[in-house]
């Protein structure tokens, strides 16, 4: 069994740091880098991009809206094609960044409100994902479960790697639940852990509902911004190698 260990890093800005990006990518084989969009600046990003590169670990684009009052995870109405020229800008500074350091960029995902709006509706996931394999159609789409994701990629001739989000609950249909319901997303390492050994043993995620949705990821994800972050990573790392895995970066799960 291969998997990807994947976390949203270079999500500070300015003076203020978000988690613990050094250490997390040490444990990490991916990693999702916002763009200066929800979080990040160009000083943070290049010196992600220098690390990941050291460690040998992946670097997609975390593209988001415009909100760094909001991290990015409320939603906006912008007009599609507005929004599809806004992925393409945040895909080309990571890409910039990257080319000069010396690393490559090999996958982008999308990151809190325009992620769930784009999993959950067809007319949101076509222009941006089209966006993508305009910009560049080897990029690899790390998206949790998403029909209409998953559709507009097969439609661009892009491959899609599905992430399982550890810490964040899931619906009957596959999509994450809204962060506004209580218990949406999970703090308790124990749980989280739970989930992980429920999903790496026996294929499947329990739904918000209560029932047992198939699922089997090619990454597993958790957030570099929350509390407890780093010694999480390293207990999922340990969980997937104890249940005989090895840990890929993204590029070689495709």
């Amino acid at each position: 069994m291969h998997i990807d260990l994947n976390a949203d890093l270079a999500e500070g800005y300015g003076q203020w740091r978000i988690g613990d990006d050094d250490a997390l990518l040490d444990v990490l084989s991916s990693a999702n880098l916002a763009c200066g969009f929800h979080a990040g600046d160009p000083l943070i990003m290049e010196r992600t991009v220098k690390a990941a590169l050291g460690r040998g670990v992946d670097i997609g684009a975390h593209v988001g809206f415009p909100d760094k009052q909001g991290f990015g995870r409320r939603p906006m109405q912008i007009d599609a094609d507005e929004l599809a020229a806004m992925v393409i800008y945040q895909l080309g500074a990571l890409e910039g960044i990257a080319r000069v350091v010396g690393h490559r960029m090999t996958h982008m995902s999308f990151h809190g409100a325009l992620g769930n709006m784009a999993a959950a509706d067809s007319s949101v996931a076509a222009p941006l994902v089209a966006a993508v394999a305009r910009f560049n159609p080897e990029l690899i789409i790390v998206s949790s479960t998403s029909r209409a994701i998953e559709d507009a990629a097969s439609s661009c001739g892009l491959r899609v790697a599905t992430t399982f989000l550890a810490d964040r609950a899931y619906d009957k249909a596959g999509l994450l639940v809204p962060r506004r319901l209580p218990d949406s997303v999970i703090h308790d390492e124990a749980k989280v852990l739970e989930r992980v050994r429920q999903i790496l043993r026996q294929g499947t995620v329990t739904t918000y509902e209560g029932e047992d949705l198939p699922m089997r990821p090619h990454s597993i994800l958790l957030h570099g911004d929350t509390p407890g972050a780093l010694s999480l990573a390293r207990k999922i790392r340990s969980e997937i190698e104890q249940a005989g895995g090895k840990i890929v970066p993204v590029s070689q799960m495709a």
